[in-house]
């Protein structure tokens, strides 16, 4: 799939690794919608990248207003070739803490976002796919989802985050599998300790220790970096149902 000309819809793209997708793709020639529920920073980055850019105020988690994205892409651009899953949440609770178990509303919060909304997407953005005319290799899409190192070394505190990215990881291969009858990839992307906003309240000497349990580069990872991979699964045909991780040799230790 050829980046310059295609149209893009990436979720959480108003900031973070999002965002780093969305400025690569727009500046090799891509169209791009971004689907994020802060609004305001979606528009301000749409602004700055001109007019092959919009944004769209998106729960990933809710059918119509998802959908109510991929249409805006296929009405704005004339399709849909890709889409890029980056929106998720995490929190740190323990299964059973000093003040008593997992709360059932945040596990399920985490495995909405992070994984149904995934989901949500890849569905979604397949049914716009099926609908192109095929590349002379018989390619329709692509749809590219984040999981992470926690879905393999899960961290204590990390229940509801590993498994919903365990989750993105498991569903990586079926996907793939089923939607190459219609000529569409699916891959996900597994990222290790990466500078984005989830990091950035961080004290600096907590940032450096996160930073040195890498063994290299021994630093924390650049959104850039995310998005460089993003374009390359894009324009690599034979990356298919896969799970790459990205994370410098990082496995996570317990806690």
């Amino acid at each position: 799939m050829q980046v310059r000309g295609s149209t893009f819809l990436v979720s959480g793209g108003a900031s973070g690794l999002g965002a780093a997708c969305v400025r690569l793709l727009a500046q090799g020639g891509a169209n791009v919608v971004i689907a994020d529920l802060n609004k305001e920073a979606g528009e301000r980055l749409a602004g700055e990248l001109g007019p092959h850019v919009r944004c769209a105020a998106t729960d990933v988690a809710d059918e119509a207003s998802l959908r109510a994205a991929v249409d805006l892409a296929v009405a704005s651009f004339g399709g849909l070739h890709g889409a890029v899953a980056c929106a998720g949440i995490a929190v740190a609770e323990r299964v059973l803490g000093k003040t008593g178990p997992h709360s059932l509303a945040s596990f399920a919060r985490v495995i909405t976002v992070n994984l149904i909304g995934s989901f949500n997407l890849l569905r979604l953005a397949a049914e716009a796919m099926a609908r192109n005319a095929p590349t002379a290799g018989g390619e329709r899409g692509v749809v590219v989802m984040t999981a992470s190192v926690a879905a393999f070394e899960g961290q204590i505190g990390q229940a509801a985050y590993a498994a919903s990215k365990g989750g993105v990881a498991s569903l990586t291969l079926p996907a793939a599998r089923e939607l190459a009858r219609v000529g569409v990839r699916v891959a996900s992307i597994a990222p290790g300790i990466f500078d984005t906003p989830l990091l950035a309240g961080l004290p600096e000497p907590a940032r450096q220790s996160l930073a040195q349990q890498v063994p290299f580069p021994p630093r924390l990872g650049r959104p850039e970096e995310f998005a460089a991979l993003v374009r390359h699964i894009v324009e690599n045909e034979m990356i298919n149902g896969a799970v790459l991780r990205l994370d410098g040799a990082l496995r996570m230790g317990v806690k």
